[in-house]
């Protein structure tokens, strides 16, 4: 939809939170809004910022976001979004006023849609008499257990005093066990306490989006709805809306896809950790002579983040890469939905992140699940033990474990099971995205609500 001149007709600014899981997402849905005749500008902090290579016809603004190089080294991701909210709402005021200045009539500014983590975005644009709605990057069920982190609280109920009790249920939130809650990298520090209600409260949001689908979180979204006096879109998953959307920070290496042409369907178990995920030097040998005992080819990405040193790859034990030989590939980071829809891929071992598991679940692979913190942990219990489509690897690394959880999801009945639920799960989200489908349905209801704009 394009005016007669060529010209874009509104205009839409992103303010996405500087991490993977949630640029991704944004500059998919900015991919949708852009073919569908808004012009896109993507106002980003300093820190992580995403490549406008990329997003050829997207404008980019960089504000600056305050953040000291010990912030970033730090690792403390709630710290790191605590200070950006505290830091950017100036600069991000002054943006828009700058740019309120040079637009011309037919390309206004209608709305601006901001992650959930980025809030200050919501003040800067309520000031400016502007509209604001939300991103939410995570699953329905992590807003309703974050939610529930606060009453637990309020009534004692965390932190356990018995860590023996981490496996009880939750009361009112089964399937989650206390130790499925999505608890921060450091627990439940106060920092974390205050951010939950900062992420739920909607304030003068005029809507939420959410990157989730009906077919799997169908009682949840009812519930929030419920719960929420302003509309929620669920148009899930953005990926199926904007395929040809590349939003990565790191450089894919795309060699592997010539690596997998060579094995046999199903045959592969895909390993990643994500784009945060770390683990020490033991816990990485572990898994790898687990991996080599297992038998099975597999693709495995080891960022150079992804050890507490500053490599991967070069971590690995000695003689574990001539011992695989061609049986498996070893990377920095991969093409991920490319590597997820090749038909050699027969089961995905993953933390469990919101887009990871939103992707493997639109291929139909089944998973292993090994989730670190926050919302890993509820879609690894909701993968296991709701949709039933993965296993869960619990305790302490260890090869002979790690052995037993391959064999299981890549050869045995139960694995078998779970790659035949997930082949059902993949079909019911096609419904979802066809013409007549609830996520093709909201997104259109989403698109005629900001054209009211």
């Amino acid at each position: 939809m394009e005016e007669e001149q060529g010209q874009r007709r509104k205009h839409v600014v992103l303010v996405p939170c500087p991490y993977q899981g949630h640029i991704t997402p944004m500059l998919q849905l900015g991919t949708i809004l852009y073919s569908k005749g808004f012009s896109i500008t993507v106002v980003h902090t300093d820190f992580n910022s995403p490549n406008p290579s990329n997003h050829p016809k997207f404008s980019f603004q960089s504000i600056p976001d305050g953040l000291a190089d010990d912030d970033i080294y730090s690792g403390n991701i709630i710290a790191i979004i605590m200070h950006l909210n505290a830091n950017c709402g100036a600069p991000f005021h002054k943006c828009l006023v700058q740019m309120m200045k040079q637009q011309m009539p037919a390309d206004e500014i209608v709305c601006i849609i901001y992650d959930e983590l980025m809030y200050f975005a919501e003040s800067a644009a309520n000031q400016l008499k502007l509209r604001s709605i939300i991103l939410r990057t995570n699953s329905a069920a992590t807003q309703i257990s974050r939610i529930a982190l606060l009453q637990l609280k309020e009534d004692g109920s965390i932190p356990l005093q018995d860590p023996s009790n981490l496996a009880d249920p939750v009361p009112r939130l089964q399937p989650l066990r206390f130790k499925d809650l999505p608890f921060s990298q450091f627990g439940l520090p106060e920092n974390f306490l205050q951010l939950i209600p900062k992420i739920y409260n909607v304030r003068t949001s005029k809507a939420v989006i959410w990157n989730t689908m009906n077919c799997i979180e169908q009682s949840s979204l009812s519930q929030l709805q419920q719960q929420c006096n302003i509309p929620i879109f669920p148009i899930g998953p953005l990926h199926k809306f904007a395929p040809s959307s590349p939003g990565s920070l790191l450089k894919e290496d795309t060699s592997c896809i010539s690596w997998l042409n060579n094995q046999a369907p199903n045959s592969v178990l895909y390993v990643s950790l994500g784009s945060i995920v770390s683990m020490d030097k033991k816990e990485l040998k572990e898994m790898a002579w687990g991996l080599y005992n297992s038998k099975q080819p597999f693709l495995w990405v080891l960022r150079p983040s992804s050890t507490s040193a500053s490599s991967g790859i070069e971590l690995l034990p000695e003689g574990f890469e001539e011992a695989v030989g061609e049986n498996g590939c070893v990377v920095k980071w991969a093409p991920q939905k490319d590597v997820l829809s090749h038909i050699a891929v027969g089961g995905f071992w993953s933390h469990c992140g919101w887009n990871s598991t939103l992707e493997s679940i639109c291929e139909g692979v089944p998973m292993i699940c090994r989730p670190g913190f926050g919302d890993q942990r509820v879609s690894a219990r909701y993968v296991s033990h709701v949709w039933r489509i993965g296993l869960q690897l619990e305790n302490d690394l260890e090869k002979g474990e790690v052995e037993k959880a391959v064999k299981q999801l890549m050869v045995e009945k139960e694995g078998q099971d779970m790659r035949q639920r997930a082949k059902n799960l993949k079909e019911d989200v096609e419904l979802c995205i066809k013409e007549s489908g609830s996520s093709s349905s909201s997104l259109s209801k989403f698109l005629e609500f900001l054209n009211l704009f």
